[in-house]
């Protein structure tokens, strides 16, 4: 909602506002100049229409991250794009109920995804935001929820919080916007690296959630260091501190497993084989391909590109699998001569240590066909190569 003010949430909490943002919702969904005349149609004022239009988008957008909640809440734009997904979000406070977290900080509480999240598993939570929209925004939401009873919301800096007095502490640093887009230096997070890092000393039951790019080196001595993904999307990484911590490294796949292990472990290296594992990207990122390869008993072809291959077909949650039908060394002519052998006018291209810029190379292929196909663009014991897999 840009230019979002405590005073124009309040007036979409109105009555006025709730009929407006009902309207928005039936007429929302069409062209812009049509859905703000058929706002004005209905009587509402310019500000409350584009309030409750804006919102009606939002909430549409939400539904991916938040399901039915959705269609309930408050958003903004930028709100909503760091707002932690309801599925991850539930998750994280079922580990924090489970090691017997009664009260929790909850630092940058952002719109209050994590905050219901712990609410609803019974936990008191302490949340707080700097800006004072968004923290009306995250009181909208909880008292929404019928949360308002657990979750007391406070604009506030973070940094002035006496988080010693509570069981545990999450925070979520803001990764502040520049004039380029979102600036992921932990340099540059509010609060500061500084503050957010040394957390953990002050409560020995501290979370980070962080950006999945975050340096392995700044994990904390003794945390673990998790990497989170949905539906193959990488969505964040978070360091549990102290006690929450159970394992160096984890790769968690919402909703189809959890791999674990020290994130130092090296794979075994050897040929191509007939079978080949593009592993998930938390896999990748919690540097966990080494474990991930001994599930399947696989192996690298290059030790520092990170797929890997078997002899025989094996199901793994961890990794897309395809079969091998062709492996050359890297040669334009040659590849394109062999794709139009064999027909193919659909190409799937996916790369891992190799410059080359798919999209480019599509056109320098010249592809036509009726037949589809799979390229991988990688090295081959430091040799770039390119590998034909069947169409999945």
């Amino acid at each position: 909602m840009p230019g979002v003010t405590p005073e124009l949430l309040a007036l979409l909490r109105t009555p006025e506002g709730i009929r407006a943002l009902a309207v928005a919702a039936e007429v929302g969904d069409g062209e812009p100049l049509a859905a703000a005349s058929a706002m004005r149609a209905r009587g509402f004022g310019a500000e409350l229409a584009a309030a409750a239009l804006t919102q009606a988008s939002l909430r549409r957008r939400a539904a991916m991250k938040f399901g039915a909640d959705a269609s309930g809440m408050f958003f903004t734009r930028h709100g909503l794009e760091q707002a932690t997904r309801a599925v991850v979000a539930e998750r994280r406070a079922a580990r924090l109920a489970e090691r017997g977290v009664a009260t929790l900080a909850d630092l940058g509480c952002g719109l209050g995804s994590d905050a219901l999240a712990a609410a609803r598993q019974g936990i008191s939570v302490y949340a707080v935001d700097a800006d004072p929209a968004t923290a009306a925004l995250a009181a909208a939401n909880a008292e929404a929820a019928g949360l308002a009873d657990r979750i007391t919301v406070t604009c506030a800096d973070a940094t002035t919080v006496a988080v010693e007095g509570f069981d545990a502490v999450f925070a979520d640093p803001a990764r502040r916007q520049t004039g380029r887009g979102r600036v992921f230096d932990p340099k540059a997070y509010s609060p500061p690296w500084d503050f957010v890092a040394g957390l953990a000393e002050r409560v020995p039951r501290t979370v980070l959630k962080l950006a999945p790019g975050i340096d392995h080196g700044l994990l904390p001595p003794g945390a673990e260091g998790e990497w989170v993904s949905v539906d193959g999307d990488l969505v964040e990484a978070a360091f549990w501190c102290g006690p929450l911590a159970s394992a160096p490294r984890r790769a968690s796949l919402v909703g189809r497993g959890e791999l674990t292990g020290t994130g130092v472990e090296r794979a075994p290296v050897g040929p191509v084989g007939a079978w080949f594992y593009d592993p998930d990207p938390a896999v990748v990122r919690s540097h966990l391909v080494a474990e991930f390869a001994a599930t399947i008993g696989g192996r690298l072809a290059d030790p520092e590109i990170a797929y890997v291959y078997t002899d025989d077909p094996v199901d793994t949650p961890f990794a897309r699998r395809l079969a091998v039908t062709d492996v050359l060394p890297f040669s334009l002519k040659r590849l394109r001569a062999l794709l139009r052998e064999r027909g193919v006018g659909t190409l799937e291209i996916r790369k891992r240590g190799s410059a080359l810029v798919p999209d480019q190379l599509r056109k320098d292929l010249k592809l036509a066909g009726p037949h589809a196909a799979g390229l991988v663009l990688t090295r081959v014991d430091g040799a770039p190569t390119a590998l034909l897999t069947a169409h999945s």
